[in-house]
């Protein structure tokens, strides 16, 4: 079988993003769950896979100790099965867990894996509804943007997604893929129309030119039904995954990630080099 490759010359790429039904609490029967997306990712074909947000404890808790009873340091068991999985599997891995900080405080965390080990961590730095009351803390550092075989990978987590000058720094490090692990609420919208959050991700990545991969989860846990939204995008904006709402799935998709690099939407048009920062500064403040 013949490797397709891009312009440039590396082999195409593909992602999977796993969509599955954590269970708030259930760690063990978590990890179980996650192994099978991966390996099923991997029969596919996939070199970079992506898994939902807070992965390994489920979303929905019900106070501090029910979420520190399941929070895992950096290097705990659910992180440790992942690298065990990329090195065997040859993968890149992004996927979201309930850390264990060392100053004995819970963060909602994403982690980028290769066959090395981890590559990358990442603190949610905007959280979402009940995030503030259940004890997480904010991150405070920049999206991380890392190097693979397969091109320059960012990632961010959730609601981050929903603010453009935090996606933008990840872009403007030269992210080619941008992975985020999500737990998107299920909500009404009018008929006939697509998730607004799956819409805020094609902008995210048209405005960037950038690919972007989005794995949601799936299931209703405690009253909370959850969207199952995950989709990956091209650098146009358009997704090139079919939706699978409200189902355990895998969605893969072969990419040309060095497409990204161009960032020119017309013969004099480039979404980067048109920018003008001088212009976007706070009167008062003079930040961005």
């Amino acid at each position: 079988m013949t490797t397709r490759r891009t312009a440039q010359g590396r082999p195409a790429v593909t992602v999977a993003s796993c969509q599955i039904a954590p269970r708030v609490g259930r760690v063990e029967e978590n990890r179980h769950r996650i192994r099978e997306a991966i390996e099923e990712a991997a029969r596919r074909g996939a070199s970079i896979v992506v898994l939902p947000e807070l992965a390994n404890s489920g979303y929905v808790f019900q106070d501090l100790e029910e979420l520190l009873s399941v929070a895992e340091p950096l290097d705990g068991a659910t992180v440790r099965q992942w690298e065990e999985l990329a090195a065997r599997l040859k993968l890149v891995i992004v996927g979201g867990f309930a850390e264990l900080g060392s100053d004995g405080r819970a963060y909602n965390s994403a982690v980028l894996i290769d066959e090395t080990g981890i590559r990358a961590s990442y603190r949610k730095a905007h959280l979402w509804d009940g995030e503030k009351t259940w004890g997480f803390t904010p991150g405070d550092t920049r999206p991380p943007v890392v190097d693979t075989p397969h091109g320059r990978i960012g990632m961010l987590i959730c609601y981050d997604l929903e603010f453009p000058e935090w996606v933008r720094l990840a872009a403007l490090e030269g992210a080619e893929l941008l992975c985020g692990p999500v737990n998107w609420p299920l909500y009404p919208r009018p008929e006939g129309e697509r998730p607004g959050e799956v819409i805020r991700v094609q902008a995210n990545a048209a405005v960037n030119r950038m690919f972007v991969a989005v794995a949601d989860r799936t299931g209703t846990e405690r009253g909370q039904d959850w969207l199952g939204g995950s989709v990956i995008v091209d650098a146009d904006g358009y997704p090139v995954t079919e939706l699978r709402l409200g189902e355990e799935a895998v969605v893969t998709a072969t990419l040309d990630l060095t497409e990204a690099r161009d960032k020119s939407i017309s013969d004099r048009n480039d979404v980067h080099a048109d920018r003008r920062p001088e212009l976007y500064a706070h009167r008062e403040t003079g930040r961005p």
